[in-house]
């Protein structure tokens, strides 16, 4: 039997980020970063720096794609025919990396997500996708962990969610203390994961991959 897919009606873009943004032009971006350069001692007209402003307006459109993308766009194909499944769905071990909106430097990590299905399922993948659309902003792990819990819930209203996000700092590694190594754990639980402490310890188990 053919899966019966469900399509959401896609909410805009701009809906995805709070307040309304006036980008400036690719010039303005590439001055920018000349006077970074300068700022930081260098001098962006020497012959490995010519290039540089360039180079990274060109990077931060990919870094920062997760501005023009949408979670509810990602997540707007449900299958509901699932032949009666209805136990923990688990993603666990999605790599992702971010940069830190008060220092601006990268925070890498693994996302691990699940959900007790109610009306359907979402492609494995797209779990993955929205990891992405989040982690491509200047984020908090706190805020990032809301968001990806918020986004699944919005469009597939399981009865229950976890999201447990796992990542190295760079602004504690490479400045401040620098303490190269420690880790930064968050966690957010809805429904059946909050509810019951079981189905929590049994989240973890299988994150932790113990059978």
């Amino acid at each position: 039997m053919d899966a019966v897919v469900k399509t959401l009606s896609p909410k805009s873009a701009l809906a995805a980020v709070p307040g309304k943004i006036i980008k400036p032009s690719r010039q303005e971006a590439e001055a920018a970063v000349r006077v970074l350069l300068r700022w930081a001692g260098d001098n962006p007209d020497r012959e490995g720096l010519l290039d540089t402003p360039k180079r990274v307006a060109k990077a931060y459109e990919e870094l920062f794609k997760g501005y023009t993308q949408n979670p509810a766009d990602v997540l707007a194909t449900i299958f509901e025919e699932v032949e009666g499944y209805d136990d923990m769905v688990l993603v666990r071990d999605i790599p992702f990396t971010s940069h830190c909106e008060h220092h601006m430097v990268p925070f890498v990590g693994k996302a691990h997500i699940a959900y007790f299905p109610s009306e359907g399922v979402v492609g494995l993948s797209k779990l993955a996708r929205v990891v992405d659309v989040y982690a491509r902003r200047l984020q908090t792990q706190e805020t990032m962990t809301s968001q990806i819990t918020e986004a699944i819930d919005d469009s597939l209203k399981p009865r229950g969610i976890a999201v447990l996000i796992e990542a190295e700092h760079m602004c504690m590694s490479m400045r401040g203390v620098q303490k190269h190594g420690a880790s930064t754990i968050t966690t957010r639980f809805t429904g059946l994961f909050r509810d019951d402490p079981s189905e929590q310890a049994r989240f973890f188990t299988m994150v932790r991959g113990i059978k």
